[in-house]
């Protein structure tokens, strides 16, 4: 029946297949494949490039330490298109994972995002060595970095704000409130981090339509862009972009709910998917515009 002649292959010659391919080679092969097709969208593209970074768990692989190998990806937001991607032992390796990745792509006048592991010096130099510009989420695994900021907050005042919202969508009204802030003087330790930076206050109010219940929550940013970058609230939305994506590896893939014994089969089925994902976006979009 069509090319298959002898009909799906079972599980078990999947996976066999699977540990018999290079990953490193297979991975490079998805590199290229994935830079063609990006750079012919991209074309079409009049946004500045946005290139997020962040890992996912092979969760459907344990290693004998009883860990799932991490993969950290770099994901265009404007293309909907994993462009290469690095693999590493478990979640706390991003640190040394990143710059590899990095070094392994074109960033020169692009936004790298990334969630708040990526703060790291190495990174950031990084970043800013090859042309990029970063927007990069501040947690409390910056101790110093992080509460030294948010004390000094109150004592100044925002170089401008706005707020976006209420807005209705799945079943919640959310209002969001972006203040930026001038660095120099709120920053300790700025040549620590090659300079100044941004920072990016992100408050969001939440009313739950059903109940009435209200949450709310802050986070910060820095970022190596001006003040005056327009609506950084897009920027910082737009960065979960890559965790929708990772999302839906595992909702319409079942990525995690596949079984690899071995890092290099399950490296494989990761480089597989993340092509097929890639195409499915790529159809999406093109059958938007026929349709439109």
């Amino acid at each position: 029946m069509g090319m298959l002649k002898n009909g799906i292959p079972s599980e078990a010659t999947l996976c066999r297949v699977e540990n018999g391919i290079d990953d490193l080679a297979m991975a490079d092969s998805m590199q290229a494949f994935a830079e063609n097709f990006h750079n012919e969208l991209f074309k079409a593209c009049r946004d500045r490039e946005m290139v997020c970074v962040d890992g996912k768990a092979e969760r459907g692989t344990l290693q004998e330490n009883g860990r799932s190998p991490d993969i950290v990806s770099a994901y265009s937001f404007n293309t909907g298109i994993t462009i290469a991607t690095e693999a590493c032992k478990e979640k706390s390796n991003e640190i040394k994972a990143v710059p590899i990745l990095l070094d392994k792509i074109d960033i020169s006048g692009k936004i790298v995002t990334a969630d708040a592991m990526s703060m790291q010096k190495d990174i950031v130099e990084k970043i800013r060595k090859k042309g990029g510009d970063f927007l990069i989420e501040l947690k409390a695994n910056r101790p110093s970095l992080r509460y030294g900021i948010e004390d000094r907050l109150v004592e100044h005042t925002p170089v401008y704000s706005y707020t976006e919202g209420p807005e209705l969508a799945h079943g919640r009204i959310e209002t969001r409130t972006y203040r930026v802030y001038d660095g120099p003087d709120i920053i300790a330790d700025k040549e620590k981090w090659g300079g100044n930076m941004t920072i990016i206050e992100y408050e969001s109010s939440t009313v739950k339509k059903s109940t009435g219940v209200h949450t709310s929550e802050k986070r910060l940013y820095v970022s190596s862009m001006p003040t005056d970058t327009p609506q950084p609230g897009t920027i910082v939305r737009n960065h979960w972009s890559i965790e929708s994506m990772h999302w839906g590896l595992d909702h319409n893939l079942q990525q995690d709910n596949i079984k690899r014994k071995s890092t290099r089969a399950a490296r494989n089925l990761d480089t597989i998917q993340r092509i097929v994902y890639s195409v499915f976006s790529i159809w999406k979009g093109l059958r938007k515009k026929t349709i439109g």
